[in-house]
């Protein structure tokens, strides 16, 4: 082989490389512009230290001036002419409308939130690194995606059956939970590399990745996560809220404003996210020029500091217009983020890639399906706990009279 090598060499004009065996990756590593890179991180990093620290100041002093004029109410007439979010206290914990939907979708949202994490362990601790070849790193992440199945049914279960209350073991919710994503995912793999596999080339690489996502989804994903759900099913006692009871009759909702509808509300609590974490446009660059793009780990920090402050303050506005059915909107707030990635996504492939052949944009937006559909279900998952989390505390707070 070492012949061959050198006859090769020769052969070619080629000569002996003065780049180090350990530095041979150090050319790929750079990033063409990595001045922009920097300043897209630290724009994006100030803007959301400014909105935190501006966020946490209005809410606590308001949050802070409510509790304390609720306490010092009397009698039950003082606190019921009282307006605002402490009046539907005993509807705030009202089963949401197709409950088992939203607990799939979180379920989820957790084992992919559970993967990232992992995964940008891993690369910061030096386990992987983008030198790695293509194949293994993406092995990698579907693997601690299958291990993560526990997680993901765990969850999906929790909620069902222990906040929303569902009395009766549901199969189709642990079935949805552990086919709904990974299915759509392996059709829309399947139809992409179905059309380049006219090639001999092709045949055994598409055959070998079909069948290794195969076996980790049905063979240990899908197990994982019926395992998760019976044993929260079985062995974790329902949550408790003694201070906050729901009441058998639906309050009466108020007429809503406009800019307090549903939609409104939705699609402007997406663009926030999406605006602080431009450093998009950086990563789509990147990608396009086939250069690596770094510090995934401070633009995941960012999104989620992001949609959970813009998702507990339009929450707290709704709760202060009577207006109770926080769980579906929680969750669309913060999901509605991906919605403005693949309207930017698409409007940058028809100005920047210049891609004028069918096989290369049909991959294109079959992976923007996938990547969009996966920041939708992460990013309203943790708007959903950010909610959760902020109701929790201001009503476990408030003394009800």
């Amino acid at each position: 082989m070492v012949g061959a090598l050198y006859q090769l060499t020769t052969t070619h004009g080629l000569s002996e490389s003065d780049v180090q065996w350990a530095s041979r990756w150090d050319t790929y590593l750079l990033t063409a512009d990595d001045q922009i890179h920097w300043f897209s991180i630290v724009n994006s990093l100030m803007i959301v230290l400014s909105i935190s620290g501006m966020v946490a100041m209005i809410m606590l002093r308001t949050l802070h001036r409510d509790i304390f004029e609720y306490d010092q109410l009397d009698n039950l007439e003082e606190a019921q002419e009282q307006t605002g979010w402490k009046l539907v206290h005993t509807d705030i914990f009202r089963p949401p409308v197709n409950s088992e939907s939203l607990s799939v979708l979180i379920g989820t949202g957790v084992q992919l939130f559970g993967t990232i994490l992992i995964t940008i362990n891993f690369m910061v601790s030096g386990i992987l690194s983008p030198s790695n070849l293509l194949n293994e790193f993406i092995f990698v992440i579907v693997v601690v995606w299958a291990l993560m199945g526990i997680f993901g049914g765990w969850t999906m279960a929790r909620l069902l059956y222990k906040t929303f209350e569902e009395s009766e073991w549901n199969m189709k919710a642990s079935l949805t939970t552990a086919f709904m994503f990974p299915g759509t995912v392996f059709c829309i793999f399947y139809v992409l590399y179905s059309l380049t596999s006219g090639g001999e080339s092709w045949r055994p690489v598409l055959y070998d990745c079909m069948f290794g996502f195969l076996f980790l989804w049905l063979a240990i994903s899908a197990p994982l996560v019926f395992m998760g759900s019976y044993i929260c099913f079985t062995f974790i006692a329902p949550e408790t809220r003694e201070s906050v009871k729901t009441s058998k009759i639906p309050r009466e909702i108020p007429e809503q404003s406009w800019y307090m509808s549903p939609i409104f509300t939705i699609m402007v609590g997406g663009i926030i996210p999406f605006v602080v974490v431009f450093e998009l446009s950086s990563m789509l660059t990147s990608i396009d020029l086939h250069h690596f793009c770094y510090m995934f780990g401070l633009v995941f920090v960012i999104l989620i500091v992001t949609c959970a402050e813009v998702t507990i303050v339009l929450c707290y506005f709704q709760l202060c217009r009577e207006d109770y059915r926080w769980w579906w909107r929680s969750y669309l707030t913060a999901g509605s983020s991906a919605f403005y990635v693949f309207i930017y996504a698409t409007f940058y492939f028809f100005t920047e890639p210049n891609i004028t052949e069918l096989v290369p944009g049909v991959f294109y937006f079959g992976y923007l399906l996938i990547a969009s559909s996966a920041l939708f279900m992460l990013t309203g998952t943790i708007g959903f706990y950010a909610c959760l989390w902020f109701i929790r505390r201001i009503y476990a707070s408030l003394a009800i009279v």
